[in-house]
């Protein structure tokens, strides 16, 4: 049965199908087949472009929606979230997309017989985020090869810069990280961090990240101000940067504190590029999940 829990879940032939049938969407083609389903979507965090992305997809797939919300559901009374799972399962959900801020919230899952995709667990994954950004990567250089990507910023509480630097590694590209000393992670950055003045001048991809205040214990020693000027993407960077080198940035976006507000929307920014490439994403791993449980019947 398919899962998206990691990229780890997928072997190098799914990578490149669901980014090819991505691409697909991205240009415009539509579906080659209807598929008759409910897909169930539990946002247990808040979520904007990844919950509003997946709907877009789903409905564009004309598949039946089911929008979870856990307030006024069950969760309140104490229901696990396997017995929630397994509820909609019962009721004749064919996939389930879930947010959650339970690290490897998926482990709870073993036993339950429909797709699972991972939309965002704690500091830990967020595959489909990843998937938009190797697209829109893709779609930029052609290839991953010897490209050099910085990840810049809170890099210890991100689930994304996580799953990011595993993936394009794998893939062939260089990966550095900029940032506060204290919020990079030895498990994943050791021995490839570089100032901002350094990452500028190298990176074909500056991939910058929110600071992740919900996942702190304590206040940052720094102003907004500061942190702009110690550790974002300020203009006077940006024109530092290579001929061609591009912007990244997951959002939600901090203006002027990770990246300078003029830069969000400037001629090197694929910032709303990757919003739009992760209703294409989505479209793509629905499709592939969904097509295989079919087959599986």
């Amino acid at each position: 049965m398919f899962q998206l829990r990691t990229l780890e879940d997928l072997s190098a032939t799914e990578l490149d199908t669901i980014l090819y049938e991505a691409g697909r969407f991205a240009a415009g083609e539509m579906a080659n087949e209807t598929i008759n389903a409910t897909v169930a979507n539990l946002f247990f965090e808040p979520s904007t472009r990844t919950k509003v992305s997946f709907e877009k997809a789903e409905h564009e797939l004309g598949l039946h929606i089911i929008s979870f919300d856990a307030a006024t559901s069950s969760v309140t009374k104490g229901e696990t979230l396997y017995d929630t799972v397994k509820t909609l399962e019962a009721i004749g959900c064919n996939a389930a997309v879930i947010r959650h801020p339970e690290q490897k919230y998926y482990e709870q899952l073993e036993g339950v017989t429909i797709p699972v995709i991972n939309a965002g667990d704690g500091a830990g994954d967020h595959p489909t985020q990843s998937l938009l950004d190797l697209l829109t990567i893709q779609q930029e250089f052609l290839f991953f090869q010897n490209l050099t990507v910085v990840i810049c910023g809170d890099i210890r509480h991100s689930r994304v810069a996580r799953t990011n630097a595993g993936i394009l590694r794998k893939l062939g590209a260089r990966v550095l990280f900029s940032g506060p000393a204290e919020w990079m992670d030895d498990t994943i950055t050791e021995g490839s961090f570089v100032s901002m003045d350094e990452a500028v001048r190298t990176a074909d991809v500056m991939m910058m990240l929110r600071i992740q205040t919900e996942r702190h214990d304590g206040t940052a020693d720094w102003t907004k101000e500061e942190y702009h000027a110690r550790y974002g993407l300020t203009e006077n960077r940006e024109a530092a940067m290579k001929p061609g080198a591009i912007i990244m940035h997951p959002a939600p976006v901090n203006r002027d504190v990770e990246i300078a507000d003029r830069l969000v929307e400037c001629s090197r920014s694929r910032i709303f590029k990757q919003m739009a490439n992760g209703v294409a994403v989505r479209k793509a791993v629905l499709t592939h999940a969904l097509k295989l449980k079919e087959e599986a019947k």
